[in-house]
């Protein structure tokens, strides 16, 4: 009797939780100086020696009150040996968030879409942190068609069975689909429902790609 093969341990620790960031540019700059200056044992006096800054300046920098120049954080990144792009990792941006109440999806028409079959798209977030672009659609299939569409696209493609029953392609493989099922693919293979077995059809399709640059 053969065991189901472990799962490789995911590549990153989802419940890990970063060190606190500042919401103020100026806070997350600030923190990040007095936290490298004290790395290197250094006081005040010795990075103003360093820098030609002020003992005052540096201690408004320090505590987050003034909005140092570029200049002045490329002479505080050298004097302190980071790159300058380290004085800023304290730095809180602001991230993406949608809420959708239930009824409230919007209803798009998808490329191929036919009567009886809707597609809605539960959240959209564009440019982000991430790099990546994330689409998740509630679809609804209500009457069987003649000729149901192909889709192809780049990116990788989530579906979640939640009612109903249906042949699903991709390539050249069905999978049946059944609620609780889940497929998960590479999606510049065709791909879509091919045979609509129990109506209606209910599923979640949770689509990723590269962001455009």
């Amino acid at each position: 009797m053969s065991s189901k093969p472990k799962p490789s341990p995911l590549g990153q620790n989802p419940h890990s939780v970063r060190e606190r960031r500042e919401k103020s540019l100026e806070a997350a700059i600030g923190r990040e100086v007095r936290v490298l200056r004290k790395r290197q044992r250094m006081t005040v006096a010795d990075l103003a020696q360093q820098t030609g800054l002020s003992v005052g300046m540096l201690s408004k920098i320090e505590n987050g009150v003034t909005s140092p120049s570029l200049t002045t954080l490329q002479t505080l990144a050298h004097a302190l040996s980071v790159p300058l792009t380290s004085l800023f990792t304290g730095f809180e941006e602001e991230r993406g968030v949608m809420h959708v109440k239930a009824g409230e999806a919007v209803e798009i028409e998808r490329q191929g879409t036919r009567s009886g079959h809707q597609y809605n798209l539960l959240g959209h977030i564009g440019a982000n942190a991430s790099g990546v672009v994330v689409e998740p659609y509630l679809i609804v299939l209500s009457e069987s068609s003649d000729v149901f569409p192909t889709f192809q696209h780049e990116g990788i493609e989530l579906i979640y069975m939640l009612e109903g029953r249906m042949e699903y392609r991709h390539g050249d493989r069905l999978f049946t689909m059944e609620p609780g099922d889940s497929l998960f693919f590479d999606a510049d293979a065709p791909h879509g429902p091919e045979v609509l077995g129990a109506l209606p059809i209910r599923y979640l399709s949770v689509i990723s790609y590269p962001q455009s640059t």
